[in-house]
């Protein structure tokens, strides 16, 4: 059980980066709008680059968490094959 436990940890973990990353790529796309809406295309350009290093991340993030629910599928799948 405390392994379970240890990989539902991790995976909540993995899912809080996964919202955080997410709300700072829609609170960068607001502020590229707001350049793109000034003309600022240079900063605008910056802006884009940020997101897709961002997007980039999230995508990681993202494999991360299905590996570990798989993981965590595995795991309970065993200990349930063990019950009966």
């Amino acid at each position: 059980m405390e392994e379970f436990n240890r990989l539902i940890n991790n995976q909540l973990k993995t899912m809080d980066k996964l919202l955080l990353l997410q709300s700072e790529i829609e609170r960068c796309q607001d502020i590229e709008k707001q350049l793109l809406a000034l003309e600022e295309e240079s900063e605008a350009v910056t802006i884009q680059e940020e997101i897709q290093l961002k997007k980039q991340e999230l995508k990681s993030i993202h494999e991360m968490f299905e590996k570990q629910t798989e993981e965590v599928i595995r795991y309970f799948q065993q200990g349930q094959a063990a019950i009966r």
